[in-house]
């Protein structure tokens, strides 16, 4: 599995998908809203309730997943075009 991580993480995209990509699937199978994750100690209980459910974990697991898979090339792997980049690519 090749990945380039290094532009991946600087790209900030990035990190707002995988941030939606855990606390999303957690909200939902807790029936909750983000207007209900007021304080620290609220989001701590999320994860406490979440890592106790196998549907949750294997939800936010799936939605990772499909986060870090590129469906335009063949596996895991990140295109050789991809590998290549030093910065997230440009739109033309």
């Amino acid at each position: 599995m090749k990945i380039n991580w290094k532009v991946r993480f600087k790209n900030p995209v990035f990190w707002f998908n995988l941030a939606a990509s855990i606390f999303l699937p957690m909200l939902a199978c807790l029936g909750f809203n983000w207007e209900d994750m007021t304080s620290w100690q609220a989001v701590g209980n999320v994860f406490l309730q979440a890592v106790q459910s196998p549907v949750i974990v294997v939800s936010v697991l799936v939605s990772v997943w499909n986060l870090l898979n590129d469906p335009t090339t063949k596996g895991l792997s990140d295109s050789s075009q991809a590998l290549s980049y030093t910065e997230p690519k440009k739109s033309e």
